[in-house]
């Protein structure tokens, strides 16, 4: 093509038709990459699910402003826990706290930096406990977080344990 207009004209066609279908590919590379997504979201909910079911979170817990000296004894044990909707989970727990003893169905949200679950309460009414806010990670079969009942609040942290299976006879 000895025309210089003409081969301009062939290129664009070319890099026209060419550019058609690598756009479609890349909305197509989308639609799995989605997926994919949604698969390892939904893999991250049932590997947090399995391990929390069953187990016992056994620590303790501080009082800001309160020179308790050691701190305060805590347990729950997390008899389920299910995915509702959203952010929100359903734990099926027993609380022993300031002397109570409790087993009930607590909504709570739970929200995640990357791999890692926090548990979100703000202002939340626990029946028979009271209104609690806190912040709690759980990470390596430990949590840690910050807690408030009203005007009180500190520090808790503890370990995740399941029980052993007893051995077969």
């Amino acid at each position: 093509m000895k025309n210089p207009l003409l081969l301009s004209a062939f290129i664009l066609l070319m890099g026209a038709s060419v550019m058609i279908p690598v756009s479609s590919l890349a909305q197509d590379d989308k639609q799995p990459a989605d997926t994919k997504k949604a698969a390892a979201e939904k893999a991250k909910f049932a590997k947090f699910q399995q391990e929390m079911t069953g187990v016992k979170m056994i620590g303790q817990f501080t009082v800001i402003g309160n020179d308790q000296g050691a701190p305060a004894k805590e347990e729950y044990t997390i008899r389920s826990i299910t995915k509702l909707q959203g952010d929100y989970w359903l734990l099926n727990a027993r609380i022993k706290y300031g002397g109570k003893d409790l087993t009930l169905p607590v909504p709570l949200k739970i929200q995640w930096a990357g791999d890692t679950p926090v548990i979100t309460l703000t202002k939340a009414k626990i029946p028979g406990l009271g209104t609690f806010s806190c912040r709690v990670v759980i990470y390596n079969s430990k949590y840690a977080g910050t807690w408030s009942h009203g005007e009180v609040g500190g520090h808790l942290f503890g370990t995740l344990e399941k029980p052993k299976a007893a051995a077969p006879k």
